[in-house]
């Protein structure tokens, strides 16, 4: 992936190094964010906070030196720029004006508007700041655990959490809300989570369409990477590895062929109508 062809977005916050673990930080929001998101590696609430709690507070991480480090951070504000783009120009079509998120790096823990979180929960999106939380660390993780080695397959991951930051400014958050006092199915297959985070990821596929049509930054293989890495943190394939076996009433995420399909879907047509997958029949 040719991503250095892209504008660099100024709305990227570096925490690296500041953000001050503390077991007593944690709140009730906190609480609910590593239980949902834990939930994917197949452990219950109990055995998720145990571990948080039993984690040893480490000294905040150095900010990494050097052309890594630097080569990194490029690459988050790039892609974070392109879906400002992106998302500025699709908005403005349908009369509407799209507000940028910020994007805070973080190393082992970080205080948001949804609690305080761990590295251990992946990347993130906060409703309550409007803000998108990344490790930079959980890019070793895709390649090391996941398989998923490409450029491709990080900017998909960013661009996900950016999909829910557009559910956010479009009211999907209010509508789930509602949704739940009415006593809608949240949890599990075909549950309203599920179908949020697929819809995210059929919003990804929407940025990378039209990040394509920009910079044609995509070279082969690109495009399959980010499909691994789709198909990589799938909650069928997430569970099987922990716990040996797929618990469908506790998925959060969609499965692996889904989160592929619904990505696929946005890619291919470059519209955000095509991701309604709270109406969809089949996920």
């Amino acid at each position: 992936m040719r991503w250095d062809e892209g504008r660099e977005s100024g709305n990227v916050e570096d925490l690296r190094g500041r953000s001050g673990l503390s077991a007593g930080r944690l709140t009730l929001g906190g609480v609910a964010l590593v239980v949902v998101l834990g939930l994917l590696d197949g452990l219950s609430p109990t055995q998720i906070l145990d571990q948080w709690l039993e984690q040893p507070v480490r000294p905040p991480a150095a900010v990494p030196a050097g052309p890594a480090g630097g080569r990194e951070m490029r690459f988050v504000r790039t892609i974070l720029g392109d879906t400002e783009d992106t998302w500025q120009q699709l908005f403005r079509q349908a009369g509407k004006v799209y507000q940028n998120p910020k994007l805070i790096v973080f190393s082992d823990g970080v205080q948001s508007a949804c609690g305080f979180a761990r590295s251990a929960v992946g990347p993130f999106y906060c409703p309550g700041d409007r803000q998108v939380y990344l490790d930079l660390q959980f890019f070793r993780e895709l390649s090391g655990r996941f398989g998923a080695t490409g450029d491709f397959a990080r900017a998909y991951v960013i661009a996900h959490e950016v999909g829910h930051h557009v559910q956010t400014l479009v009211g999907v958050p209010e509508k789930m809300a509602r949704a739940r006092q009415q006593g809608a199915r949240m949890d599990g297959a075909g549950g309203l989570l599920v179908r949020q985070e697929l819809q995210a990821d059929c919003l990804a596929g929407v940025w990378a369409y039209h990040g394509q049509q920009r910079y044609h930054w995509l070279e082969p293989g690109d495009v399959e990477d980010a499909l691994r890495a789709a198909q990589a943190i799938g909650d069928d394939r997430l569970q099987q590895q922990a716990r040996g076996r797929v618990v469908p009433d506790s998925f959060t995420h969609g499965t692996s062929a889904q989160r592929m399909r619904w990505f696929s879907a946005g890619f291919r047509s470059g519209s955000p109508d095509a991701c309604d997958a709270f109406r969809a029949r089949s996920l």
